[in-house]
């Protein structure tokens, strides 16, 4: 039981660095702005890494083109977006750490 004393020591301590570094990640992404697109570009959502939206900006022709329906729409378009884009993002910074976890299991 003692021998496996020390694998289990190395074992907390890799699952806590690798706590720390996904801690550290996840600082990071809450930093980053991403933006996401409708359809021909007519509106751009900003969204933090935090996922708050921080702007949107509506193409002026778009606005003399749709009523107000269609807008809702194209605007809900360019947030979903920028919310799929955040998590494409996360997903990658966090991938090589969570893949490491796995390794542990």
């Amino acid at each position: 039981m003692n021998a496996d004393l020390p694998e289990m020591e190395e074992l907390v301590q890799r699952m806590q660095h690798q706590q720390a570094e996904i801690d550290r990640i996840r600082r990071d992404i809450d930093t980053v702005l991403v933006s996401g697109y409708s359809r021909n570009d007519e509106v751009t959502a900003t969204l933090r890494g935090t996922g708050r939206f921080t702007e949107f900006e509506i193409d002026p022709e778009a606005l003399r083109r749709y009523d107000a329906r269609d807008i809702g729409e194209v605007i809900a378009e360019a947030a979903n977006d920028a919310l799929e884009q955040l998590a494409r993002l996360a997903e990658q910074r966090l991938a090589p750490v969570l893949s490491a976890t796995d390794e542990l299991a």
